[in-house]
C-alpha cells in the first residue's frame, strides 16, 4: 500500500497561483556580472557544495560573502538563484547581490551581503531568554515570508542562521537545498542535517511540505533552551529516529504511521517501546532559567511526529512565549 498524500495546511496553492516563471527555476537566465569587482579575502567556511570566503567590493569596499559553488548539477545552481532572487527583499533572509562566474574556471560564485557572526556555539550559551526569544522570533518571521512565497528551506539548523550580537542583526542563509512546494508532489528525503531532520524524513515519507522547517526550528530551539547541543543526538539516520522515539515516545509514532500508511523499513525493527517523556524532565540547574510553561508548550506544540499537527510559522510567531519581544518589535516586521 503507498503512503497516504498530505497537502499542507498553509500556503498550498501560492506556487498555482503565480506565473510559471516564478517557480520553473530550470529557465532562469542569469545575469552574470563582473568577477573582477569583488576580492576574496580569508576563508569562512566549506559545504558540501560550496565553500565560502569573506571577501570585498572593490567599488565601495564594503564587506561581502563570496559562495563559490562545487560543481553540481545547473539545475540545483539555478534553483538556489531563482529562490534567493526570490526572497530577496524578505525580512531576516540573506541578500544577493550579484551572481559571477570565474573567466578560467567557469566556476559561479553567489555574492551576498555580509553579517558579522557569531559562531553558534560561542554566541547561544551567552543568551539571555529575552534574546532567544527576540532572534527566533525574526526566525520564525524569515521561515513565514519563505512559505508564503512557496518556498521550503529544508536546511534549517544554526549553522544557516548568521547572528550578529552587536547589531541584533539575524540572518537566515544557505538556500542551496530550498525547493517550490506544490501539493502532491513526491520529494527528495535526503535533505536537512541529521540533527534537525523531522520525522517525516527519517520515515522515508515524501508528501512533506513547510512544516518540515517548523521541525527543524523546534529542534534548534529545544538544544538552545536546554542546551543540550544538539537536541537530538543520532549518531545515524536511523539511530536519529530512536532519539526522537525516546522523547515522544512509540505510541504517538504508530499512531502517525498508520494515519499516513507509512511503512517502516526494516532497519527500524528493533526499535524498542518509550514512553513519551514530560519537556519538564529535561529541565536542570544549567538551563531552568529558559524553562517555562510557555516555551514547553510551544515545543509541545512544534515538535510533533505529525507534520500537519505542527504549528505553522505564523501560529508559531503568536506563541504566548513570544508576547515578551512582539511589543518590542516594529510593526513592519509582524
Amino acid at each position: 500500500m503507498p503512503a497516504e498524500p498530505s497537502v499542507s495546511k498553509v500556503y498550498a496553492d501560492v506556487n498555482n497561483n503565480k506565473p510559471k516563471s516564478w517557480w520553473d527555476y530550470e529557465t532562469v537566465q542569469v545575469q552574470w556580472q563582473n568577477p573582477e569587482h569583488y576580492e576574496i579575502i580569508k576563508k569562512l567556511g566549506r559545504g558540501k557544495y560550496s565553500e565560502v570566503f569573506q571577501g570585498v567590493n572593490l567599488e565601495d569596499h564594503s564587506k561581502i560573502v563570496i559562495k563559490v559553488l562545487k560543481p553540481v548539477k545547473k539545475k540545483k545552481i539555478k534553483r538556489e538563484i531563482k529562490i534567493l532572487q526570490n526572497l530577496n527583499n524578505g525580512p531576516f533572509i540573506i541578500r544577493l547581490l550579484a551572481i559571477v562566474k570565474d573567466p578560467l574556471s567557469k566556476t559561479p560564485s553567489l555574492i551576498s551581503e555580509h553579517v558579522n557572526n557569531v559562531d553558534f556555539r560561542t554566541l547561544y550559551p551567552t543568551l539571555s531568554d529575552y534574546d532567544i526569544r527576540f532572534y527566533m522570533y525574526d526566525l520564525l518571521t524569515a521561515l513565514d515570508f519563505c512559505h508564503s512565497q512557496g518556498i521550503m528551506h529544508r536546511d534549517v539548523k544554526p549553522h544557516n542562521v548568521m547572528i550578529d550580537p552587536i547589531e541584533k542583526k539575524l540572518r537566515l542563509i544557505d538556500w542551496g537545498l530550498a525547493e517550490f512546494y506544490h501539493p502532491g508532489t513526491e520529494y527528495n528525503v535526503r535533505v536537512a542535517s541529521r540533527y534537525f531532520k523531522g520525522p517525516e524524513l527519517l520515515v522515508d515519507y515524501r508528501y512533506y511540505d513547510y512544516s518540515l522547517d517548523l521541525w527543524s526550528f523546534g529542534a534548534m530551539l529545544a538544544s538552545i533552551i536546554f542546551k543540550k547541543e544538539p537536541f537530538f543526538h543520532g549518531k545515524s539516520n536511523t539511530d536519529q529516529l530512536v532519539q526522537i522515539v525516546r522523547v515522544l515516545g512509540t505510541d504517538e509514532l504508530n499512531t502517525y504511521l498508520e494515519r499516513y500508511n507509512i511503512q517502516l523499513g526494516p532497519e527500524y525493527e528493533d526499535l524498542g517501546i518509550y514512553s513519551k517523556r514530560p519537556w519538564f524532565r529535561f529541565s536542570n540547574t544549567n538551563n531552568q532559567h529558559l524553562v517555562n510553561n510557555e516555551v514547553i508548550d510551544l515545543f509541545e506544540n512544534l515538535l510533533r511526529y505529525d507534520h500537519n499537527e505542527r504549528l505553522t510559522a505564523r501560529e508559531a510567531i503568536n506563541h504566548q512565549w513570544f508576547d515578551l519581544v512582539r511589543n518590542d518589535k516594529p510593526k513592519t516586521e509582524i
